[in-house]
């Protein structure tokens, strides 16, 4: 696990890509408000004349993100590919709609992994740690984002046990910072929600801005040699 300089700055950062709801980031914002509101009534979300929209507002996040481009499987899909995939979190158990880090004990981290599992079984795609815990952070806000500048940025290999109880200890070690940065979604409008980022998604601010300043500064040094 590293430990950034300044966690602080780190999210400041990245929040100046999601406060006007026009930009590609506020997708977070628009694809984890709409699941959150059935979170109470999962079921719903593959309810007749729901079903389509949950797969929109899925797919129109994971596209935003990164997961539609260059060899990606989903890139040769409709958002109909991702019926499975709602269907399977319209069923998702009651602690995976509830997880947040605070809660990462070792049974807790087996349900999420377990579910990561089911889900790589109907995505395409879904061998991608990065895919699974896109969805799974976009949905649900319980895991952060296991990209190529998260993992970097947090010295770990990947969508893995070990990972996830490092991400519980690192909360434990910066509950309060954490905590303080936990800042409302915005609406589709821009307006400021009741909904706030979860300590998953604040770490994955952290980590990720962390991620890309050392991506960056190996790049310099390999300009320079």
């Amino acid at each position: 696990m590293n430990t950034p300089k300044n966690p602080a700055s780190n999210v400041e950062r990245c929040m100046r890509n999601r406060r006007d709801a026009t930009l590609r980031y506020a997708s977070y914002d628009h694809c984890f408000n709409y699941f959150q509101e059935f979170c109470d009534q999962p079921k719903a979300l593959v309810s007749v004349g729901q079903r389509q929209l949950s797969c929109l507002q899925l797919g129109y996040y994971l596209a935003s993100w990164g997961m539609f481009r260059g060899r990606a499987a989903l890139l040769q899909h409709s958002s109909r590919a991702l019926v499975p995939v709602v269907e399977l979190i319209a069923e998702a158990p009651s602690n995976v709609w509830a997880t947040d880090v605070e809660n990462y004990d070792k049974d807790c981290v087996s349900t999420l992994l377990e579910f990561r599992n089911s889900l790589s079984e109907v995505v395409p795609g879904g061998r991608s740690g990065t895919l699974t815990s896109k969805i799974m952070l976009g949905v649900f806000g319980c895991v952060p984002a296991f990209d190529r500048y998260f993992c970097e940025g947090f010295n770990v290999s990947g969508f893995r046990r070990k990972a996830l109880l490092e991400v519980h200890d690192y909360y434990v070690q910066n509950r309060k910072l954490i905590e303080s940065c936990r800042e409302q979604t915005l609406d589709f409008d821009g307006k400021r929600t009741k909904v706030h980022y979860t300590q998953a998604k604040v770490i994955d601010m952290i980590f990720f801005v962390e991620g890309q300043d050392l991506a960056s500064r190996r790049q310099r040094g390999r300009s320079k040699g």
